[in-house]
């Protein structure tokens, strides 16, 4: 017979991805704990005993999407031969990656959080944050490509990280309302074609 009151024994981190998944879905305000438990196979105490909060578990459940979906878009980002090229497979990726069967459409990371209460305001804090971490990295790669003569001394690395950053995100907001990988990619090439106007000339940012 079994003991009772021992908790029962799951894995963890197949536990994790399918909350991930949830929170993919649904966004951190609209997962509720009847979501999580029943995708997890796990009850309430167990869920709070192994993650001690909904917000944590959903910290959790972000750098494991970081880890491993975002990365089939970010990989390569400093390795890549050129700017050009880096924010090409960038939004490439993207198309293909927010569009996978299977899997929830969009990124987890700019669609999930709803801010509502302190517990939302935190989680919307924290993915800016992560989403600003994209744009500074972008930022520094764009950076590099002018120290190393690819693009002109004066553009603004800022604006035009901005600018696909912002392309990027809406795509992820496209891919939630049903634009299909074909239409993601000729997306990206559009907002590629518009790479040398961008960088041709320099954009100096406007002091405040």
């Amino acid at each position: 017979m079994a003991d009772r009151g021992r908790p029962r024994k799951f894995d963890r981190t197949a536990a994790l991805q399918r909350a991930m998944e949830v929170f993919w879905a649904k966004g951190f305000a609209g997962a509720s704990m009847a979501d999580l438990t029943a995708a997890m196979g796990i009850n309430s105490p167990s869920l709070y005993a192994a993650f001690g909060s909904k917000e944590q578990l959903f910290r959790e459940a972000v750098d494991l999407y970081r880890g491993t979906e975002g990365q089939r878009v970010w990989k390569d980002v400093e390795t890549l031969p050129t700017a050009r090229a880096t924010v090409e497979a960038i939004l490439m990726r993207t198309a293909e990656s927010f569009t996978r069967p299977g899997k929830p459409t969009g990124c987890l990371v700019v669609l999930g959080a709803v801010v509502g209460g302190d517990a939302g305001e935190a989680v919307g804090r924290d993915l800016c944050e992560r989403r600003r971490g994209n744009h500074d990295a972008l930022i520094r790669r764009l950076e590099r490509a002018v120290a190393e003569g690819e693009l002109p001394q004066g553009i603004d690395c800022g604006a035009i990280a901005t600018f696909y950053l912002t392309v990027q995100q809406g795509m992820s907001l496209q891919a939630r309302d049903g634009a299909t990988r074909e239409t993601l990619t000729e997306v990206a090439r559009s907002a590629m074609a518009a790479w040398p106007a961008l960088t041709a000339s320099p954009r100096i940012a406007a002091r405040q």
